[in-house]
């Protein structure tokens, strides 16, 4: 890639509209619009300035389109180059015209993100304002461009700057007390190496542990929610997507295959789906296999439900978070939070989802509070605590798919499991796998460098490893220069007097 290219390129997405951009960029950039097009009352291109004007036919100046063509001079502009943008009528056949003009006068076809990749090339961006500019433009929903915005202003760089300062603070101190002992710099005991090393690895572990929230953020997730036939999975799906997108039905196995729709959910999309009934003798991986035993179940299935179920469990093998249905007028009477009165299909259910994220639903809630009386009605739509499955304990919440009852509870409930430990909603994010990677290499460095400080290595072994957390740490915040360093040292530590 030659930055000195000039470069133009549609910027709007294709297809008709009311206004279309080509954006130049690059040390042509004024010279070849000024050729194309005349501003009204013959003024030139004034940066930072606005100008109404005519495109004309370069060769013949035949009049094209009314336009507004904006002026970024070099370095105040997206690229940091010269920038123009000249906004036409959304006609692909006239936004095509100047392009093949721009194009005959010496620019070049911008490749794929280009003019994000001169920006951070030149520094107007580091590379997590660069990834955040995509995920603006890919955001599904209010929420998730927030956050991008976030991102894109640089809330994770100045969330990582302290931190590679401290790191770089520290290199600097051990490489002065190895280079200029000579000058009573002595290097750090191995308490106060361990104390720093230690305040830089909790900053990033802290960081690194919004991953999992940030990930959900940036992609979504799907949520299957499971059951046995007829315990209210499809009328709670119509209630969490606020429509009458499933079919529901009094006959148990309505429900046939899977059904889908995606809806935001505090902001993140999320992916519901609704299964097939689980049914006992059709619970387990015999799915696939003929014996007699199943035989008789077998006869009271049709293949669609057959193959329905096969593909509920197979929503629920791959869902981020599962909803567990359950049918509370079958529970015993008591605490709806034991698993008294549980049936064998639900319990295996539990068990299957016991260590990954999971709500348990109690629906029917209604039915449940009309059979206990009156008295008991308001206490059996409440959010119960948990619900404790053998193995684990997993959050549950009363629902009432009918009336509409304890479904804000749920919703809240499910942002609450998704969240986890995030950090707080105004705070630095990681939110794809290279960001996480990086600090997680960047930790496991410091890890290497505080063992080798614990066993008395030279510091020359453990600068090596302070080095390469550093590395790491300029994927994210833009390369760190051994002039830095040495500025550093001689700052602070008056070397050389």
């Amino acid at each position: 890639m030659n930055l000195d290219d000039t470069i133009v390129a549609i910027a709007t997405p294709a297809g008709r509209g009311g206004i279309g951009v080509v954006r130049l960029s690059g040390p042509e950039s004024k010279i070849i619009a000024a050729r194309m097009l005349r501003l009204a009352g013959g003024r030139g291109l004034e940066p930072g300035r606005a100008h109404f004007g005519e495109l004309l036919e370069i060769d013949s100046g035949e009049r094209i389109d009314e336009v507004v063509a904006t002026y970024f001079a070099a370095p105040h502009s997206y690229t940091t180059d010269d920038v123009v943008e000249i906004s036409c009528h959304g006609s692909p056949v006239v936004l095509r015209r100047v392009l093949e003009m721009a194009m005959a006068e010496g620019a070049r076809l911008a490749e794929p993100g280009e003019f994000t990749q001169r920006a951070f090339l030149n520094g107007r961006l580091d590379l997590t304002q660069a990834e955040a500019v995509r995920d603006l433009i890919d955001a599904q929903t209010l929420y998730q461009a927030k956050v991008a915005a976030r991102q894109l202003k640089g809330s994770l760089s100045h969330a990582l700057a302290p931190v590679k300062d401290k790191l770089v603070a520290l290199i600097a101190r051990m490489e002065a007390g190895i280079d200029f002992a000579e000058d009573d710099v002595a290097v750090m005991p191995a308490e106060q190496t361990l104390a720093a090393i230690g305040l830089v690895s909790a900053t990033l572990r802290a960081l690194e542990s919004s991953f999992a929230f940030g990930k959900v953020v940036h992609e979504g997730l799907t949520l299957a929610i499971v059951g046995r036939p007829n315990v209210g999975k499809s009328s709670l799906f119509n209630r969490l997507v606020e429509r009458e997108r499933a079919i529901v039905t009094a006959m148990p196995g309505t429900t046939r295959d899977l059904v889908s729709e995606t809806v935001a959910l505090g902001g993140i999309p999320v992916r519901m789906v609704d299964t097939a009934g689980i049914r006992e003798a059709l619970k387990q991986e015999e799915l696939k296999q003929e014996d007699a035993k199943q035989e008789d179940a077998r006869r009271t299935l049709d293949e669609a439900e057959i193959i329905g179920i096969r593909r509920s469990m197979e929503a629920l093998a791959d869902a981020d978070l599962v909803l567990v249905v359950l049918d509370a007028t079958e529970l015993d009477i008591g605490e709806l939070d034991s698993t008294a009165g549980v049936s064998q299909v639900d319990r295996e259910l539990l068990a299957d989802v016991a260590e990954r994220a999971a709500i348990v639903v109690l629906n029917k809630a209604d039915l449940r509070a009309q059979n206990q009386g009156r008295e008991r009605e308001g206490a059996a739509l409440r959010p119960s605590p948990a619900f404790a499955p053998a193995s684990a304990t997993l959050p549950s919440v009363r629902t009432s798919a009918l009336t509409g009852e304890g479904i804000p509870q749920l919703r809240e409930e499910i942002l609450r499991v998704v969240r986890g430990s995030a950090a707080e909603e105004s705070g630095a994010l990681l939110t794809n796998l290279r960001q996480q990677s990086q600090v997680h290499a960047a930790l496991a460095a410091l890890d290497a460098a505080a063992e080798s400080v614990r066993n008395a290595v030279p510091a020359e072994m453990v600068l090596l490893d302070l080095y390469n957390a550093l590395r790491a740490l300029d994927e994210l915040t833009g390369a760190t220069t051994a002039d830095d360093v040495l500025n550093l040292i001689f700052s602070t530590f008056c070397i050389g007097k």
